[in-house]
């Protein structure tokens, strides 16, 4: 039987991991089956091991002990306080299309599901908020909501499988970022189980409040490591006129970057402004043949929900200032159909990409002005490393997720793989950027956040975990390492000490594609 394995812990507390007596998994079990549904606990080994990863390749990972389904914020209060009463690691998990590693599994611990709690429990049109579960679907609730004329806007690629819980836990993004934000933009209120099982109330449903520290923020974004949220208040926008679309072509990424620099200095905000360079277009292309321009080496795609001619006119200026940084062919469009269909392109990417080996998928963000430099930096990573890498990503707020091919059995190109990877974040901070736009830090990149934050700011990150999880249970070894077990690696020290052999089969269903 697997042992229960204590995490690590906080610098002030035990030093770990250490291991229990291997009869207190059958303890845990027999506790958290004592005041749960008979189907909310499950230790098969098997079923178990579908829960062990999310989608981030070469993320260590491994298979915890037992997955539970809690269908109330009751039973997730009785999971967290079996977990402190035996000092066992609880990772909290959506739908597991997370591109960090930040729900993966820690050996001997409890994976706590959070996609039974899926109910949409409120939808107030006076007030344009809703109340939501973590479990639900973000597609299902942008659809729940267009049946009141609202809209929810953050909407990351893979929302059509990915959760609210999930999107709150990395503070996800999205296509419609550049116009109305992301998911912590949204976030009115929480409810949140903290590690010793009690709940917090955080938040209000009232358009402004100040009263305190503004916690809502704090906790979306933490990646589990602060509490299990376990309800939201959330607003909402009136539902957006139908877009009007425009898709431009350029000979060069550097075209393509001065052309997004041009627009954001007019001033101009777009509900979409999305790019592709041509290994995406052509990969997509490849797939379901849509007619792109397989020739440009970058193509703009960007929409207007403004509604009528206020909506034309702002993507004729858009084509308009696309023309005058050198675009090769500009084409505009008020039909949806057609809208839709380039956008569905857009969000073909990484799955298209994923037809061409196993991926490894960066996740930087840089100021606006510097993304040309970014596409240009990255082709130049691949040509040194050998790879073949496809970027894609949100050109309205400059968050580019350059997707990395690799062959999943050759051990070579997995180092250079990971090589590119650290490459580009690498490139990434020194144009002034950072290592994580919309996916999180995870366990993928907790040496990467000491680089970008410095002492203090990890000093005080630690202090906040300690504070509120002091037995260090939540979601251990994620976002940051404890201080008495923190790598400070740099670059080439953690290549090293990637652990290729954990990188996701592609091929198996239970890792089907969570896009930026």
């Amino acid at each position: 039987m697997t042992e229960l394995m204590h995490p690590r812990e906080t610098a002030v507390a035990t030093a770990g991991p250490t291991r229990t007596d291997p009869r207190a998994a059958d303890t845990v079990i027999a506790e958290l089956t004592a005041g749960l549904p008979t189907d909310a606990v499950e230790s098969d080994p098997d079923v178990v091991a579908s829960y062990a990863r999310d989608m981030a390749a070469f993320a260590p990972s491994e298979q915890p002990r037992v997955v539970v389904l809690p269908r109330t914020t009751a039973e997730v209060q009785h999971v967290l306080r079996v977990a402190a009463r035996h000092r066992v690691p609880v990772v909290p998990r959506g739908a597991g299309s997370g591109l960090a590693g930040s729900s993966n599994g820690i050996a001997g611990g409890i994976t706590l599901s959070l996609a039974r709690m899926n109910a949409v429990l409120e939808v107030d049109p006076a007030n344009r908020l809703a109340v939501v579960q973590p479990g639900v679907v973000n597609l299902d609730f942008r659809r729940a909501v267009e049946e009141h004329d609202l809209f929810y806007p953050p909407d990351p690629s893979s929302y059509d499988w990915c959760t609210i819980g999930g999107n709150l836990a990395t503070n996800a993004g999205g296509l419609c970022c550049v116009k109305y934000g992301v998911t912590t933009d949204f976030v009115l209120a929480l409810e949140v189980v903290l590690a010793g099982g009690e709940v917090l109330r955080t938040g209000r449903r009232t358009v402004k409040g100040v009263a305190g520290y503004d916690l809502c923020r704090l906790l979306v974004g933490s990646e589990g490591t602060l509490g299990v949220i376990t309800e939201a208040t959330v607003a909402l926008r009136p539902k957006p006129m139908a877009p009007v679309t425009m898709v431009a072509s350029f000979a060069s990424t550097g075209i393509a970057g001065r052309a997004v620099a041009s627009i954001v200095t007019a001033g101009l905000v777009p509900s979409l402004m999305e790019i592709m360079d041509q290994t995406c277009i052509v990969a997509v292309d490849d797939w379901k043949r849509m007619d792109l321009d397989r020739d440009c080496k970058a193509m703009l795609l960007a929409q207007s929900d403004a509604g009528g001619e206020a909506a034309v006119a702002e993507i004729a200026e858009l084509a308009r200032l696309c023309e005058e940084a050198g675009a090769s062919e500009v084409y505009q469009t008020s039909d949806l159909d057609e809208g839709t269909m380039l956008a569905t392109a857009r969000r073909l990417a990484l799955p298209a990409l994923e037809r061409l080996g196993a991926t490894l998928i960066d996740d930087v963000c840089v100021p606006r002005s510097r993304i040309g430099d970014l596409l240009a930096g990255t082709a130049a990573i691949a040509e040194r490393t050998g790879r073949t890498i496809g970027v894609v990503g949100h050109a309205g707020d400059g968050n580019m997720h350059p997707t990395i091919i690799f062959e999943p059995n050759d051990e070579a190109a997995k180092a250079a793989a990971y090589d590119a990877f650290n490459a580009i974040l690498e490139l990434g901070m020194q144009l002034g950027g950072t290592i994580t736009g919309e996916h999180g830090v995870g366990s993928l990149k907790v040496d990467w956040l000491e680089r970008e934050i410095g002492p203090v700011a990890l000093r005080v990150h630690r202090s906040i975990k300690h504070a509120l999880d002091p037995l260090g249970i939540l979601n251990p070894g994620k976002v940051f390492a404890p201080a008495n077990t923190a790598n400070t690696a740099n670059t080439a020290n953690t290549a090293k000490t990637a652990n290729p052999a954990n990188t996701a089969n592609p091929a198996d269903p239970a890792n089907a594609a969570g896009a930026p």
